[in-house]
């Protein structure tokens, strides 16, 4: 097992990494413990979840929003839960992010541990303490910053994660290989076909979240590197809800890889390379929405100054920085990974 912790404005966290998670339930106080999961880690583990109060949500970004995080605070009311109780959220990052929201709301703050259960979650989504809903169909608009108190990654749920959900994880890997960690990177490169096996990956990709994220709780400043491929992949999945996150990411990262070569500071060669390995690991880089469609939700990014977008490009593989692009070279890459004008 390895424990990290990450100190913050509010305390410490956490990161018991390793571990599995029915050996920690008996720390947990059934009397004053709700648990957040969804419809399907509910029925795959409700043996573990034997007498604790349970409060399960519906699945996929469409639950993401206020009226389900008001329902999570009705099953509070219900239940009687204080300062004094924890919510333990149980599943993946979306079920992180409103269970960790509502339990930053309720009563202004009650104590929250999060158990990922994704590889997306273990690596990403429930590490740094951003945590909140979709509104009027626009990615995470209302939230907050707060950290759990403990964050428990047990890669044993991995068994039951479906394959496609698996690859989602590994775009997130690959992103904190790009941004932090060429060595690492390479890595991914070395292993990503040995049975999608990602253990020894997972341990890695938290410490290097955890590192940007202590440099800069509330993303003011260096954390806004996490957001490698997610100005792309967020308006992505917002015309395309065929396509998880992770995927939507992958294509955002290849266009930040052409326009980092274009700024002259990839060569073609990394830019090949970046996009192999995305390919390997069953990723795609390029999607069937049209380059105005796009364009015109980019648009109404909270990034957006005007005619030009802060953009997180790549300095070379393990450093990246933000280029303020503006919109016509935006709209002019946006043709490398568009099937359509």
């Amino acid at each position: 097992m390895t424990l990290m912790t990450f100190p913050h404005r509010d305390g410490v966290t956490e990161v018991h990494c390793g571990v599995p998670f029915s050996a920690l339930l008996s720390s947990f106080d059934r009397r004053r413990t709700v648990v957040v999961t969804d419809t399907t880690v509910g029925r795959l583990y409700e043996r573990q979840f034997d007498g604790f109060p349970v409060v399960t949500i519906g699945e996929g970004e469409t639950g993401k929003t206020l009226a389900t995080v008001e329902d999570i605070c009705r099953s509070f009311l219900e239940r009687e839960v204080d300062r004094s109780w924890t919510a333990l959220a149980v599943g993946g990052g979306i079920v992180c992010d409103i269970a960790a929201f509502a339990a930053a709301l309720w009563m202004r703050g009650i104590h929250c541990v999060l158990v990922p259960t994704t590889l997306l979650a273990m690596v990403d989504a429930a590490i740094g303490g951003k945590n909140g809903v979709n509104f009027d169909r626009y990615k995470n608009l209302v939230g907050t910053v707060r950290q759990p108190e403990k964050i428990i990654v047990d890669a044993g749920f991995l068994k039951t994660l479906p394959r496609r959900e698996m690859l989602c994880g590994f775009a997130e890997i690959i992103k904190h290989g790009l941004i932090a960690d060429a060595a690492y990177f390479a890595e991914v490169e070395r292993t990503i076909g040995e049975e999608l096996s990602p253990e020894t990956l997972i341990a890695r990709s938290i410490e290097i979240k955890m590192a940007v994220v202590s440099q800069d709780e509330t993303e003011r400043g260096i954390r806004r590197i996490l957001n490698f491929g997610h100005t792309i992949g967020h308006a992505i999945e917002k015309l395309d809800p065929s396509r998880r996150h992770g995927e939507a990411i992958a294509v955002g990262m290849a266009l930040a890889a052409e326009l980092s070569w274009r700024y002259n500071y990839l060569s073609a060669g990394e830019v090949s390379r970046i996009h192999a390995l995305l390919l390997r690991a069953g990723l795609p880089v390029k999607t069937s929405l049209a380059v105005g469609d796009l364009m015109r939700s980019i648009r109404l990014d909270k990034k957006r100054r005007g005619e030009a977008m802060a953009f997180i490009l790549l300095e070379q593989i393990g450093k990246a920085k933000v280029v303020e692009i503006p919109l016509r070279e935006l709209e002019d890459a946006l043709a490398v990974v568009c099937e359509r004008r």
